[in-house]
């Protein structure tokens, strides 16, 4: 691909103040994008956008809960009045809380659900609205649902998450079906990274500890490895580059997929 292949594009991110979200974001911007970085973490959101503007990059942030379906509105709203238009969408924000199933409990649950579905979900339906003909953008465009590889393999500890993911790859068919049924010009796929040492990584690995079902986190960290036929971790930029080629015109004739980017431990 074009070293620029996404130039002149517009982007929201979400979850982009780090992070996948933001190696995401920094990737996108490095093949010619403009990036909104959308977080419920305003300081960290606008360093990390910060960082995107010294490289001469149109850039912005706006705070974003994203089960809440009002700020999605503003947001969308802010990304075309700051960009001058938006026609990518990255649905990054998600989180984790790990549980035996004999253990969980009935908020965390709810509250996965809440962000990584509802918030999902919510990101497609504004991103449409805003993407379609005749609205506020109207030029079509692409969304890319963060999934995970625990929606394609049976990992303990992790149920409710792994259903959340599931789901997030369930919404991203119909969504590509509904959009092009309906001839929004809008294509959607999802990513199932593999683990990755970020924050949230990291504390998975060392929760899976706390539960019994590993030693240490290097066990923990080993047992992934072991499962990867590439033999290592996830990196952010392996996410990053694979959003941008979901994003380009390279992929015009790719919508409905998930793509797994998990060094092969979910085949």
């Amino acid at each position: 691909m074009s070293g620029k292949s996404l130039a002149g594009r517009k982007a929201l991110v979400t979850g982009g103040a780090r992070g996948i979200g933001a190696a995401i974001a920094q990737a996108l911007a490095r093949a010619g994008a403009s990036i909104m970085i959308a977080d419920i973490l305003e300081e960290t959101g606008r360093a990390s956008a910060a960082a995107i503007a010294k490289e001469d990059v149109a850039t912005g942030f706006v705070q974003l809960d994203v089960t809440d379906d009002a700020q999605w509105e503003q947001a969308v709203a802010k990304t075309v009045t700051t960009l001058g238009g938006y026609d990518i969408l990255i649905n990054n924000a998600g989180i984790e809380i790990t549980s035996l199933i004999s253990e969980v409990k009935a908020e965390d649950a709810r509250r996965m659900c809440d962000v990584n579905i509802v918030g999902t979900v919510l990101g497609m339906k504004h991103a449409f609205r805003a993407m379609r003909p005749g609205g506020p953008a109207g030029k079509g465009g692409a969304v890319v649902n963060i999934a995970s590889v625990a929606a394609t393999i049976a990992f303990p500890g992790i149920a409710v998450y792994s259903g959340t993911k599931s789901a997030v790859d369930r919404m991203t068919r119909v969504g590509a079906m509904e959009a092009g049924k309906l001839g929004f010009g809008v294509r959607v796929n999802c990513i199932y990274p593999g683990l990755i040492p970020t924050d949230m990584g990291m504390q998975l690995a060392n929760d899976i500890v706390k539960v019994g079902l590993a030693a240490d986190v290097n066990a923990a960290v080993g047992s992934v490895v072991e499962q990867t036929p590439l033999g290592r971790l996830a990196e952010v930029t392996d996410i990053g580059d694979a959003a941008v080629f979901l994003c380009s015109n390279e992929a015009r004739f790719i919508t409905g997929i998930g793509l797994p980017v998990d060094g092969g431990m979910g085949m």
